[in-house]
């Protein structure tokens, strides 16, 4: 059932102590140290009921409609999840480096492995997800040379309207002498205001020159560049099994596909050994295309954003409109169909790349499409209607 955990934050009357006795990960951060210079209040569980807490009476919260409070309370009790893992002591005090990358990434693989109890749909997974991703934004944002860049970045993932409201609680639930935080925190609502980016991602002019903005030093918001993209190419991106062969097969119009297992398979490479050799090949048959500037599909896991920026950048420079597109398969259901397979995945590596996976955001190409195995099409403003996968995942070419 949708929104199971939503359901029971709701019932449990948005009580940290109700969602930890039944999320173990919540409790463990009991055990977990903060430098009591910008938090002495204690450890990271008490600063979090803090958080909920003083989320939880702010009059703009309390106005929200009852899925974004519950989403909302979600993220603000796994905001600090990450440091459980990254907290350390250097020079004689407590930090947590990366600790927000790190917390999107464990929130994510704990809502999707144990996805029959949480009952979250891919949006609000994605949401809670990506509030605890950047709840440190407004506090910061202000430092960077480019202080719009990062604002619009984070409006194409979410509202930056909840986001401000994360970060409000969390500078007031803790006890620090850094008064001057919730002042940055308003500076963030005016600016996103200002950019037009407060309910909604900014409406650049076209896709090529949102592309080009988010990967260009120095380019303005409000440019409109012409589109002088000639093809089209789509990256594939999922985990093992999530269904991209049967994707290319129903709706890849015949296009040919550079398919990293194919070429493994023709020169008999076992799947841990020649990666190097493999993509090697891969690439030298992309540019061929690309040369030429021929459509087609390349087919890998790409579950890295690393890896497929370097992919989306080479083929942008040939002129090449890049889509990518995210299948996911429900967890049990990729544990069954690997258990199937003749030549099946160790699942400790299979756990291991969940552990890894960063989703595909709106503004790494030219187009972000999204789609799971259930059939629910996800654009890429995060905005999803229920129809047919052949109607909805036509490719644009």
């Amino acid at each position: 059932m949708e929104g199971k955990i939503l359901e029971g934050i709701r019932s449990g009357g948005f009580s940290l102590e109700w969602l930890a006795g039944r999320c173990p990960e919540l409790s463990a951060l009991k055990e977990v140290p903060q430098d009591p210079e910008y938090h002495g209040e204690g450890d990271v569980y008490r600063h979090t009921e803090m958080v909920c807490r003083e989320l939880a009476v702010l009059s703009q919260w309390q106005e929200l409609e009852k899925e974004e409070q519950e989403i909302l309370f979600l993220a603000a009790a796994f905001h600090d999840i990450g440091k459980a893992a990254c907290t350390k002591q250097e020079d004689g005090k407590w930090i947590s480096p990366k600790h927000t990358l790190v917390g999107e990434k464990e929130f994510r693989r704990i809502a999707y492995r144990e996805a029959e109890y949480f009952g979250l749909s891919f949006r609000q997974r994605e949401t809670a997800a990506k509030l605890i991703r950047f709840h440190g934004l407004p506090v910061w944002f202000w430092t960077k040379g480019r202080m719009e860049f990062d604002l619009l970045k984070a409006a194409e993932c979410i509202p930056l309207r909840l986001l401000y409201l994360l970060s409000k609680a969390d500078v007031r639930g803790r006890i620090s002498e850094e008064s001057e935080l919730e002042e940055h925190v308003e500076l963030f609502a005016d600016y996103a205001e200002e950019l037009g980016v407060w309910e909604r991602p900014y409406a650049f002019a076209n896709p090529f020159t949102k592309y080009q903005y988010f990967h260009k030093e120095g380019m303005w918001q409000g440019a409109d560049l012409y589109d002088d993209t000639e093809f089209d190419v789509v990256l594939m991106s999922g985990l093992p099994l999530a269904g991209k062969d049967s994707w290319i097969e129903e709706n890849g119009k015949g296009l040919p596909v550079i398919s990293l297992d194919a070429i493994r398979e023709e020169l008999g490479i076992l799947p841990a050994k020649g990666s190097g050799r493999v993509v090697q090949m891969a690439l030298e048959r992309a540019k061929e295309r690309l040369r030429r500037k021929e459509p087609f599909i390349w087919n890998a896991t790409n579950l890295i954003r690393e890896t497929r920026q370097k992919l989306t950048g080479l083929f942008a420079g040939y002129g090449a409109r890049v889509h990518i597109l995210y299948l996911e398969a429900p967890y049990r259901e990729l544990i069954a169909r690997n258990r199937k397979r003749e030549r099946h995945i160790p699942e400790q590596v299979l756990e291991e790349m969940i552990r890894k996976l960063e989703i595909p955001e709106p503004w790494e190409a030219y187009e972000v499409r999204r789609i799971d195995s259930s059939r629910i099409f996800f654009n890429q403003n995060q905005h999803f209607t229920q129809s047919s996968l052949e109607n909805s995942a036509k490719l644009p070419i």
